[in-house]
């Protein structure tokens, strides 16, 4: 009896050194994901995916921070502060005009959500030449030369966009620029009735909500890169088909964001098939094309908005994403 006791001990003894021993190489590896504004639908599929154990299965231990208007995503991201962010085309090509070494792994939306909120008697964007539009500082930078170039607008139409749409119930000759699933949402629940344009119908280039990291992540980390990418876009697949569990999370980080906000949004990216419409009808969700990425730098250089010697090609990859076909 001793000896079969013994040899229970010394087999107990050896299992736990052996799970000890390979502990290290199966804990999940730590990962932050910065995001571009307080939590919300179009954020859907990274809760969702944290929320159903997606990240967890992939062998990631991630947390989600929210962005907001004082926070500067790429300083962190560059800093170490983040792994990932939310980013956007155009500030990834400033980024790499400057040397700063960002690379764009994954597009949440294949195209941009930005558009116009008109009032209900306007007809489309050519009809606003010569109105009073009210857009942000920012947009002097992004989707302004592009709206000059196309429809002919001109600089005095501006007025300031202060994120208040009083201005615009009350006079029914000025436009806004609007988010696709926020903006017309508010409209919608004063009762005023309005139309809402998206710049990319009309072929405005970049694409929407992306997935940056560093050259440093992609050097070093290339296998956390690729589980981090895959996880999220299985995300948004689900996220799309029962957003519940993701719905939480968005409600537990932000406490502002209600049901009926969260429907507006997930309805919109269905109507519009802003993940799997394009190119991710055939590449799956996620997918960037060169192509594309050539159409924003060909814009911005010819607005003067980015040197023509900056390497756009650096600024995106889609070795993550070509070969996922990930669908609905």
């Amino acid at each position: 009896m001793n000896t079969v006791m013994t040899i229970v001990s010394r087999t107990l003894l050896v299992t736990a050194a052996c799970l000890a021993f390979v502990a290290p190489s199966t804990a999940a590896d730590k990962v932050t994901f910065l995001t571009s504004w307080f939590a919300q639908a179009e954020h859907g599929g990274f809760y969702q995916a944290k929320a159903t154990g997606l990240y967890e299965k992939a062998g990631l231990d991630l947390t989600i921070k929210m962005g907001g208007p004082q926070v500067n995503g790429s300083q962190l991201l560059l800093a170490g502060e983040t792994d990932f962010l939310m980013g956007y085309d155009i500030q990834v090509l400033k980024g790499r005009e400057q040397g700063l070494p960002l690379v764009t792994v994954a597009s949440s939306f294949q195209f941009d959500l930005q558009g116009i909120m008109a009032h209900d008697d306007v007809a489309d964007l050519a009809a606003l030449k010569g109105k009073p539009i009210l857009i942000s500082g920012s947009a002097r930078t992004t989707f302004w030369p592009w709206l000059k170039a196309k429809y002919g607008y001109t600089d005095d139409q501006i007025r300031a966009y202060t994120f208040n749409l009083q201005p615009f119930f009350a006079d029914p000759t000025v436009s806004q620029q609007a988010y696709l699933s926020s903006e017309p949402f508010q409209a919608q629940q004063q009762g005023v009735k309005a139309k809402y344009f998206l710049f990319a119908d009309g072929g405005y280039p970049p694409y929407g909500s992306t997935i940056v990291t560093t050259e440093k992540m992609l050097a070093e980390k290339p296998d956390v890169v690729a589980r981090f990418v895959k996880a999220s876009l299985e995300g948004w697949r689900d996220y799309l088909k029962n957003p519940e569990p993701g719905n939480a999370l968005i409600k537990l980080d932000n406490p502002k964001m209600t049901d009926a906000q969260i429907a507006f949004a997930i309805e919109k990216l269905k109507q519009t098939k802003a993940l799997d419409g394009g190119d991710a009808a055939t590449g799956g969700i996620g997918i960037m094309t060169a192509a594309r990425w050539k159409q924003t730098y060909d814009f911005l250089v010819a607005a003067d908005l980015l040197d023509p010697k900056t390497e756009w090609q650096k600024a995106f990859t889609d070795r993550f994403v070509k070969d996922l076909k990930i669908g609905f």
